[in-house]
């Protein structure tokens, strides 16, 4: 055992007045490269937040700097990126990265680096893959993209420690493999890191889990024994239960084609993202879409969810109707159920949970009109299936990140839409509830005329109703 460079001892904290963390110690040497695991809900975040200094908390907790600073600068990295635009606002919306005027506003990834060292800029660019986007809109980027970009902010900084909250999330196979290349090399350069992460995605260079439940730790030991700790316990929910819910919700009028485009090409100035796409999705098919970070999938879903202006210009029939023939965008958004990161980013209403569920019903971002009895026991029905009752009256904002996806899961469903398109449903949920998630959508596609398009970047969360498939390069 070497010199401890980090001591946590005793730490607790609590967040939306409610105690999330007790108690919470380990010690780190120079050995070790930590993961913190646990199922959702369990304080993961949360202590990430405690340990960077951005929630207040009790205890004693002590970093070692490398540079021998007084302070040590320990960042936290979020599951989550903030960008401002142009006018200093927060303020972009789902549909902006799709709307190349609306794109204007926000900064480039030139601009936004521009008060940076160019020399370390450029090489912590190129070490990210990120170096050909340098003149690409920050609304514009993919999910993956917009991850590597925060680590490269981060590591400008000099930062002695890093927090990182979940960075494999959204990327593809190849993302995930420059991620944990570039971990290795912090390591080498001296910056320590504290990984939050799913146990099954877990870099080669970690050698150490904790595994954290309800707000305590309770398993510390080395990775090679952490194995034969973990289980995954097998979550069951009431056939019957959803038997009614998906067969009781209002009727659409029945279609032979939820989506059918023909040789769909879409661009940005030069920048081609789709080009010649053929692809027809029939009633009742179960389709998984791929590709890597960058290839245009969320391009391709925002022109079936009427949120790229687009679609209008092209061959695209939607539900049977030939696009931009008077249809309105509410025509086709009340038939699809949908969820993606990008929509999780830009979820910001201020509402409870029981609410943010209830506005699946209206296609809004919050309750805008009042819930019938009826859709008031719909909604309740729909959070026990998804496990997550408890949480009915927390502001939405206040809960974890995990649960706020299986909030927008059950938001995507208590409509029991004719076409569901869930994009990453599973990211940042543990396996637990991965396994609900997947057992949820074979028993609603296996009893259901639902049209299933769904999107992962791995292979395993996808659920076996799934039988047919399309790769963008």
């Amino acid at each position: 055992m070497g010199e401890p460079i980090a001591v946590i001892d005793c730490l607790s904290a609590s967040y939306g007045g409610a105690k999330v963390l007790s108690d919470i110690s380990f010690s780190l040497t120079e050995d070790d490269c930590l993961a913190i695991v646990g199922p959702v809900g369990s304080g993961k975040t949360t202590l990430a937040k405690a340990l960077s200094g951005r929630l207040f908390r009790t205890g004693s907790v002590y970093f070692k700097s490398r540079t021998n600073r007084v302070h040590p600068s320990i960042l936290l990295v979020e599951q989550q990126h903030h960008f401002k635009n142009r006018s200093n606002m927060q303020d972009f919306y789902l549909q902006q990265r799709f709307n190349s005027a609306d794109a204007g506003d926000a900064y480039t990834i030139r601009e936004e680096l521009s008060n940076e060292d160019e020399v370390l800029s450029t090489y912590w660019l190129g070490f990210f893959m990120l170096d050909h986007l340098r003149d690409k809109p920050l609304v514009q980027l993919s999910n993956g993209e917009n991850k590597r970009l925060q680590l490269v902010k981060s590591v400008l900084r000099d930062p002695d420690w890093l927090i990182l909250d979940n960075p494999f999330l959204g990327l593809d196979v190849e993302g995930r493999e420059i991620l944990a290349t570039c971990l290795e090399k912090l390591r080498e350069n001296s910056v320590q890191f504290i990984l939050i992460n799913s146990p099954s995605a877990l870099p080669a260079c970690v050698n150490r889990v904790i595994y954290l439940e309800n707000g305590r730790v309770t398993w510390d030991g080395p990775l090679s024994d952490y194995e034969s700790f973990r289980k995954v316990d097998k979550l069951v929910f009431n056939h019957t239960e959803m038997d009614d819910l998906i067969t009781s919700a209002q009727v659409y009028e029945p279609f032979q084609q939820a989506v059918h485009m023909n040789d769909v090409t879409i661009s940005y100035g030069e920048k081609v993202i789709l080009s010649g796409i053929h692809w027809e999705v029939k009633s009742g098919a179960r389709w998984a879409l791929s590709g890597p970070n960058g290839a245009g999938k969320s391009t391709l879903l925002s022109l079936i969810t009427a949120d790229n202006p687009q679609a209008y210009a092209q061959n695209i029939i939607l539900f049977d109707r030939k696009r931009g023939t008077g249809e309105s965008i509410w025509d086709i958004k009340k038939r699809i159920g949908y969820v993606s990161p990008e929509l999780h980013v830009y979820f910001r209403e201020p509402a409870n949970v029981f609410n943010v569920v209830g506005s699946g019903l209206f296609d809004t971002l919050g309750v805008y009109k009042k819930i019938t009895e009826e859709q008031k026991n719909r909604i309740e029905r729909w959070l026990g299936v998804f496990g997550i009752t408890h949480l009915s009256q927390r502001m939405f904002q206040q809960i974890s990140t995990g649960e706020q996806r299986m909030v927008l899961l059950a938001r995507a469903l208590v409509k029991n839409p004719p076409l569901l398109i869930l994009d990453e449903p599973c990211q940042g949920l543990d396996e637990e509830q991965i396994h609900r998630v997947k057992e949820i959508l074979n028993y609603i596609c296996s009893n259901s005329q639902t049209t299933l398009i769904y999107v992962s970047h791995y292979a395993s969360d996808i659920p076996e109703c799934v039988n047919q498939y399309l790769k963008l390069a």
